[in-house]
């Protein structure tokens, strides 16, 4: 059997640093909480990403809320994805309970009850700040792989966009994308072809069916203006407290490509804007993805590599992102690879495929003295944890069987009077809760195809015109000919009655 002694110093020597951390719990041995024995998480490290895992009911949210209760409380502003609709009570402060008071006891840390600074926001029409990106900022590039567009495909996007920006077409919503796509293969086609050479009908007709599946799954809601400027995810309240956004999502989940489009688009905008951090002791914001398999479960391959790409760039923007979900699988191997911290809650062995991705799971943490982790992952109670994470130098810390601490803040969402009162006092509602809808590539291609419109008819009336007056020409020259055709025989007929005339004079004179 273990030494108590001897482990108890194995995690404080294995969780001591420098710089700040973040005390997540208590280690426990052979089921029994070492008080004093706590884990901690460095802020140094936490731009490494990381995975909160477990089967529903094992307390990932609560691990996730106790998370961004320490960042906030540290200064660093914090991005959670609102799935479920339960971290909204992160804005109260908790009611406390005796089991709460016992469990902090064992872990030999104090609780403290209290609220914090929060932001809700929203990609649909509930109640919050509206998140929108207008069409343009997308490029063809992500805009393509979103749509899960063939190569041939890709490349009229690209020329489309490129026709806008030569001619002063905003793109700003998908309204805006189809007009464009339509005037390509219809009134502008000789001028497109003439340009930027000949655009299949049946391409174009295959990517307005991509954008009309994205519209149905609510992202004419998302696509449009205001922007959205990342930068307001790090604002700071006047206690030097990060705030903790929070999108409501709870009305997305059989939307699983808005879904995809959105992160992968505020994922692209972060890495963008963002400056170059470097090895800080801090991260600059720490986004938290929950049901994180939504990502991943409906995405392409062109999709998938994307998202993989920016996990493993943006940490040198000090930009940590956690992936929470039921079981690590659910991460695509190569970013599970990028994870440094991982918290893995019980997992519950109930079939073959079960156990088989128990023992994968184990495989992903170190090897430990203390614990046969194939054992412990199916043993774990609520608000139990095995944590691996990584010291200040990059090297994984101990892994330890941890009891979680409990959040600070309520464990329950918001009354409707409490979330209008929020609302009402968040300074971004009012700069970007009003629709905008200003002159775009749709109103432009619908101005320029009426004076097209009305040219062709001012050409067609003055062609008809033209045409009745050679018309009317003909047929007074056919007149005038006739005429002269007939005048002969006048001259004659005139003639012989003047001659008629005079003789018939001469004639009464000479009789006399």
């Amino acid at each position: 059997m273990p030494n108590t002694e001897d482990f108890f110093k194995y995690i404080t020597e294995g969780y001591t640093f420098k710089g700040e951390y973040i005390p997540v719990g208590a280690a426990m041995l052979d089921g029994e909480t070492i008080t004093g024995a706590h884990v901690k998480i460095p802020l140094k490290t936490m731009n490494r990403h990381g995975l909160i895992a477990g089967a529903t009911g094992t307390g990932k949210t609560k691990s996730l809320q106790v998370l961004a209760e320490n960042l906030s409380d540290r200064g660093v502003p914090v991005l959670l994805m609102d799935i479920k609709g339960d971290l909204s009570g992160l804005a109260e402060p908790s009611p406390g309970h005796p089991k709460i008071d016992e469990r902090h006891e064992k872990i030999g840390l104090p609780f403290e009850a209290k609220k914090f600074p929060v932001e809700i926001l929203t990609l649909s029409e509930q109640n919050g700040v509206r998140l929108r990106a207008t069409v343009s900022e997308f490029g063809p590039v992500l805009l393509s792989r979103i749509l899960d567009l063939s190569d041939v495909q890709t490349g009229i996007v690209a020329v489309i966009f490129q026709y806008c920006d030569d001619n002063k077409l905003p793109i700003l919503d998908l309204k805006d994308f189809k007009k464009i796509l339509q005037y390509a293969t219809d009134e502008g086609k000789e001028a497109f072809e003439k340009s930027y050479g000949r655009i299949s009908t049946a391409s174009t007709g295959a990517i307005l069916r991509k954008v009309v599946e994205l519209e149905q799954q609510g992202a004419d809601l998302f696509f449009g203006e205001t922007s959205f400027e990342v930068n307001d995810l790090q604002r700071i309240d006047e206690n030097g407290r990060g705030y903790i956004n929070i999108i409501r999502l709870t009305d997305i989940q059989d939307r699983p490509k808005l879904f995809s489009t959105f992160m992968l688009s505020l994922l692209a905008e972060i890495y963008s804007t963002f400056p170059e951090q470097g090895d800080s002791d801090r991260p600059e914001l720490v986004i938290f993805i929950d049901e994180a398999h939504l990502i991943f479960s409906e995405a392409s391959k062109a999709l998938l590599d994307q998202i993989e790409s920016i996990v493993k760039l943006i940490r040198s923007k000090g930009v940590g992102l956690y992936f929470v979900t039921q079981n690590p699988t659910d991460v695509p191997e190569d970013v599970l690879g990028q994870l440094g911290l991982k918290v893995q809650h019980a997992l519950r062995a109930f079939t073959a495929n079960d156990r088989k991705a128990i023992k994968m799971t184990a495989q992903n943490y170190p090897d430990s003295d203390y614990y046969d982790t194939t054992e412990v992952l199916t043993s774990l109670g609520i608000g139990e944890a095995l944590v691996s994470a990584l010291d200040e130098k990059g090297r994984p810390t101990p892994l330890a069987a941890t009891m979680m601490r409990a959040p600070m803040s309520r464990m329950d969402v918001l009354t409707d009077s409490e979330l209008k009162n929020l609302l009402s006092e968040s300074s971004l509602v009012k700069k970007y809760n009003e629709t905008i809808d200003r002159e775009s590539a749709y109103e432009l291609l619908n101005e320029k195809i009426a004076k097209a419109d009305a040219e062709e008819a001012k050409a067609k009336a003055k062609k008809e015109q033209e045409e009745l007056d050679r018309t009317s020409s003909r047929s007074t020259s056919r007149s005038r000919s006739q005429y002269q055709r007939m005048n002969p025989v006048v001259k004659v007929l005139t003639s012989a009655t003047f001659i008629r005339s005079v003789f018939g004079i001469l004639t009464k004179v000479m009789k006399k």
